[in-house]
């Protein structure tokens, strides 16, 4: 009876071209093009060493085996509370040692180990939702202040290894990243995009060709759009308020009774343009 495996491998490319191949099946088209393996999707969903991890001949060959069997980009989804350090240490190992680019997201949680299998990603993507937590290791032991001693010192060097996945992805420096160790710090996805140790958010792709104005909530920008549209009208009415009166008719007024055409705005053209600006300014002083 083989153990359980707490993680997936999946093919995508190969998923799709079994869909195209059954979909033209029915065509007899000959010499169907072979599959391109355009990314592996590996699914890191469980307790890391829960039960694999027992049989060193099985789980890490047999990881390593599953990993180095393809090339190309790899995405690796991470749901998982943690488990053996050494274990995560492995694969940490592996996917840092893999030529082509690894991308990690963090659907549910990365804590404890799984944290640091996720510092091996080359880009590093949580979800809104998704927690990432770090803490100190932890070990069982037993006997007397000289055996006790001997674990406290084992712990501190297993610490001072794990710092250096968080140190080289985030860029901390080991004495933070120590005291949040000791804080057992819980980060969401925007903290853990602040420290360094994710790269990004995931985003909803349906929404991808959503175009949001950059202007929308600007200030500046609603500002220049009011100035634009009072200058617009200004130019609209500058011409009416400039033109001069036509001209009386000799026969029908006598040149005593002619008056001059007043400066003063016209009921058909508004406000005139220096009032205009004098309003703008005042609108200005409450933007």
């Amino acid at each position: 009876m083989s153990q359980k495996k707490f993680w997936v491998w999946k093919n995508r490319a190969d998923e799709d071209y079994e869909d195209d191949v059954g979909k033209e099946q029915e065509t007899d088209t000959p010499d169907d093009p072979e599959p391109e393996t355009q990314e592996r999707v590996l699914e890191l969903y469980g307790t890391i060493a829960e039960e694999s991890w027992f049989d060193d001949d099985i789980t890490p060959a047999m990881f390593r085996e599953e990993l180095f069997s393809g090339n190309g980009p790899v995405t690796v989804w991470i749901n998982s509370p943690g488990g053996d350090c050494i274990a995560a240490s492995q694969i940490y190992t592996m996917l840092m040692d893999y030529k082509g680019d690894v991308t990690v997201k963090i659907d549910g949680i990365a804590a404890s180990a799984a944290s640091v299998i996720a510092m091996a990603g080359t880009k590093v993507l949580m979800s809104p939702t998704a927690m990432m937590m770090i803490h100190n290791p932890a070990t069982i032991a037993m006997g007397d202040h000289e055996d006790m001693q001997k674990a406290i010192e084992m712990l501190d060097e297993v610490k001072e290894s794990i710092i250096n996945a968080y140190e080289i992805k985030s860029g901390q420096s080991r004495a933070k990243i120590s005291h949040l160790m000791d804080a057992e710090t819980w980060m969401n996805a925007n903290k853990a995009v602040e420290l360094g140790f994710a790269d990004g958010v995931l985003e909803d792709e349906k929404l991808k060709d959503v175009i949001v104005p950059a202007y929308a909530f600007s200030r500046k920008n609603m500002q220049a759009e009011l100035m634009n549209k009072i200058s617009a009208k200004a130019k609209r009415i500058a011409p009416a308020v400039a033109k001069p009166a036509a001209p009386a008719k000799a026969s029908a007024v006598r040149p005593e009774t002619v008056k001059a055409a007043p400066e003063a705005k016209s009921e058909s053209a508004g406000r005139s343009v220096d009032e205009l600006k004098e309003r703008l300014e005042t609108i200005k002083n409450y933007i």
